[in-house]
Parts: C-alpha cells; sequence; structure tokens
C-alpha cells in the first residue's frame, strides 16, 4: 500500500521533531556504538558552541557597524543602508539562536557524562583507582562547571545587545528621515558600549571553551 504524499513528507518531520525533543540519548547510545565516547561528543560541541560563539561575535559587531553607519548617514542610498542594518540584525539573531541551542546541547552530553562517570566510580574493586578517577572526575567537573559559566555569561548579553537595535531598527522602518537618525545617536553610544562588553565575555567564554577541550585532549593522551 502507497503512503500518501501528504504523509511521506509528514513522517520525516515527526522524526526530527522527535530527535530534537528528547532523543540525545539514543543518539550518544548510537555514536558510542560506533566508537565514540560521551567524552568525544562533549569536546565536538564544546568545539562547535565556541565556533557559534565566535561567529555571533563578528556578526554583532559587523551590525552594529551597520548600526552605525545609519545613524552617522552622510550621503547615497540611504533605503539600500537600512535594508543591510536590518539584514545584518536578522542574521545575528540567527547566530544567537544557534549559540543558545549549542550550549543546551553541551549542557545535555556533559549531565550524561557525569551522571555516567559518578556511577561507575562504585564499581572499582581498587581503592587507588577510584581515587584517581575520582579526582578526575571532580577535575574535569570543576573545569567544565568554569566554562559553561563563561558561555552563559556571554549568551546572557546577547539580548540586552540586540534588544535596542532591534528597537531602533523597527522605529527607523517608519521613520526613515534625518530627524529620526540624529535622535538615535545616543543610542548608537550605549550600544557600542553594550557590544564592547559582550565581545569581551565572549572572547573569555572561546578561551575557557579552548582551555577546557585542551584539558580533556591532554587527559586522552
Amino acid at each position: 500500500m502507497r503512503m500518501p504524499i501528504s504523509l511521506t513528507r509528514f513522517v520525516p518531520c515527526v522524526l526530527i521533531g522527535l530527535m530534537l525533543a528528547g532523543c540525545d540519548t539514543l543518539y550518544m547510545g548510537a555514536m558510542e556504538k560506533m566508537g565514540y565516547a560521551k567524552r568525544d561528543i562533549l569536546s565536538s560541541r564544546v568545539k562547535a558552541a565556541r565556533d557559534a560563539q565566535e561567529e555571533a561575535k563578528q556578526e554583532i559587531q559587523s551590525a552594529l557597524d551597520q548600526f552605525g553607519k545609519v545613524v552617522n548617514f552622510s550621503g547615497g542610498d540611504l533605503e539600500a543602508t537600512y535594508k543591510k542594518l536590518s539584514g545584518e540584525l536578522e542574521t545575528s539573531e540567527e547566530r544567537a539562536e544557534t549559540v543558545r541551542k549549542r550550549i543546551s546541547d553541551v549542557e545535555s552530553v556533559a549531565d550524561a557524562l557525569f551522571k555516567e562517570w559518578k556511577e561507575e566510580l562504585d564499581q572499582y574493586s581498587n581503592k587507588d583507582l577510584r581515587r584517581k578517577s575520582e579526582a578526575k572526575y571532580a577535575q574535569t567537573k570543576t573545569r567544565y562547571g568554569e566554562m559553561l559559566a563563561a558561555m552563559k555569561k556571554a549568551e546572557q548579553r546577547i539580548d540586552p545587545v540586540l534588544r535596542p537595535m532591534r528597537d531602533q531598527v523597527l522605529y527607523l522602518k517608519h521613520n526613515l528621515n534625518a530627524r529620526a537618525l540624529s535622535s538615535l545617536k545616543g543610542e548608537l553610544i550605549k550600544v557600542d558600549a553594550q557590544v564592547d562588553q559582550l565581545v569581551k565575555d565572549m572572547n573569555r567564554s572561546i578561551a575557557e571553551a579552548d582551555k577546557f577541550i585542551q584539558g580533556l585532549e591532554k587527559d586522552e593522551g
């Protein structure tokens, strides 16, 4: 019996939805059967989160530059300049959402890794080996906590930066004139300061991610 066309389109969407909703455990299980330990998956996801932050940082800086060009507009096609700003902001918001998703992915596999590791400590019969594994567990979890805190601190600064730009772009959509542009110069200074702090926090977060990855790779060596 042939499946109706509507179902052939619907079923893959349902499968994708299930994967996103709660099948990360199944994914990790499948990866482990292929030889990839949770530690490997964690390292890969931390790298992805680090790269997502770098991309978001660069895009937000680009949006700020474009915001400055609109506010300090001195000639040319104002409509085209505004549209570029709107596009930059939209891309920045997409990058921000990717950062949030990547951090969530990191937390998911890290929670599973540390839960499994802690449970396995009770399986040791050799006290010395257990003590060494316990010390490594505590050390790795501490490093992870520092990295995650840095990631979340940087991520939480993104929306306060994008929100005022979003408001200004919406305002300019119906008020694209010299008076409106002049009134936004004060906002540009505020946003500039916020972006500067965001970049600093993201750089710290990226550095923490690099340090954590190096620690995992060193432990494997």
